[in-house]
């Protein structure tokens, strides 16, 4: 039971169906409620995400929806509001939802950029300014930003994917260093390649997925499980000494 007792909020969390594909915010869920937390999934997806939180309830779990665009200030309001007046507190917040972009710069329209930066920096931005008042309340807690080796290193594609993950490490590491002092901690991981519902339809194409396993040491692409294991560390009190660092979990694709 390592986060028996805690209250967790995840982003991006509607995809978390038993066997069906799951992504890292459904597995996340799945390992928190396993561990004795409760849990708030958060996603645009309302059809799906209610389907999860009530298929983990006929489980003998304590989860719950709501819906939360996370490019949206009052979405996170709500949201967190939700969490706070099911749960009574918020100890841990994974700002997971995220979309991808392809293109290299010059196929890089403004519209694409922003759509990036504002899910994966502006929502994790968003989720933290609101969250922590509440952890603040609740002696401390965890932040668990989903960030991507792609915010790392570089490619010969996806330029403004890259760049919004870049800023979501960054803007991690900077509140680390702020709330610290407040037994707040704030932690990246970076996903490598991995089956998830985002992912899927590129890596079904034979010749997509071959390149990408040919660029892991280990050899294969990951499940959502294999992230979702250090995202578990992250919000559990094990990680208690860890605070600005990034979590890699790429089967060694950036060590080369």
């Amino acid at each position: 039971m390592r986060l028996e007792g805690k209250v967790a909020l995840i982003s991006g969390a509607a995809a978390g169906l038993r066997r069906e594909l799951m992504g890292f915010g459904g597995a996340s869920a799945w390992m928190f409620l396993r561990e004795g937390a409760r849990v708030m999934l958060g996603d645009i997806n309302e059809e799906l995400g209610e389907r999860s939180a009530s298929q983990m309830r006929d489980e003998g779990y304590d989860a719950r929806f709501v819906r939360l665009d996370v490019t949206q200030e009052q979405d996170w309001i709500d949201a967190v509001k939700a969490t706070v007046d099911a749960f009574g507190k918020l100890d841990v917040l994974v700002n997971n939802a995220g979309t991808g972009a392809q293109q290299n710069v010059e196929d890089t329209t403004v519209e694409i950029w922003d759509g990036q930066m504002n899910v994966h920096a502006k929502g994790a931005f968003l989720g933290m300014k609101h969250a922590i008042p509440e952890m603040r309340r609740a002696g401390g807690g965890s932040i668990v930003n989903i960030s991507s080796i792609n915010g790392l290193v570089g490619s010969p594609t996806s330029t403004a994917y890259h760049a919004a993950k870049a800023a979501v490490r960054l803007l991690t590491k900077n509140a680390a260093m702020q709330y610290a002092g407040e037994s707040i901690r704030v932690n990246s991981v970076h996903p490598g390649y991995a089956w998830t519902p985002l992912t899927e339809k590129n890596f079904s194409i034979k010749e997509h997925l071959d390149e990408r396993v040919a660029r892991v040491p280990m050899g294969r692409i990951c499940d959502a499980d294999e992230i979702a294991n250090g995202i578990l560390y992250l919000a559990s009190d094990e990680s208690s000494f860890v605070t600005g660092s990034e979590l890699v979990i790429d089967g060694g694709m950036t060590a080369q």
